[in-house]
């Protein structure tokens, strides 16, 4: 039973990632998925979140119009398309189950020129 995070990287100001959240031995349709990101000295925050049809979806207000959290139940993935990234993005991410609090190990995203 686990998450797997990957898409982290070096970025330039204004550039693009796609965040991945791989689930693994468990029902993942069946579970609303959040991401969070944390910062040395910050608490973890929440970025973003999607429910189990992916119709309801909420943002962090500092992402919204720049994020955008999808799933793909078939493949057991969600996504986290970030475009017009900036400094203060840097972080490392995380997705959780919001039933059951399974984290993932996190990936980096650095923004930086």
């Amino acid at each position: 039973v686990r998450l797997v995070e990957s898409g982290g990287g070096l970025v330039q100001p204004g550039g693009s990632l796609r965040l991945s959240c791989a689930a693994s031995g468990f029902t993942f349709s069946s579970f609303a998925i959040n991401w969070y990101r944390q910062t040395p000295g910050k608490e973890r925050e929440f970025v973003a979140g999607i429910d189990i049809s992916g119709r309801v979806i909420k943002y962090q207000d500092s992402v919204r119009g720049r994020f955008t959290i999808s799933r793909d139940n078939a493949k057991k993935t969600v996504y986290l398309q970030m475009n017009s990234l900036k400094p203060e993005d840097t972080a490392v991410y995380y997705c959780k189950t919001v039933r059951g609090d399974l984290w993932g190990q996190g990936t980096q995203v650095t923004v930086s020129s």
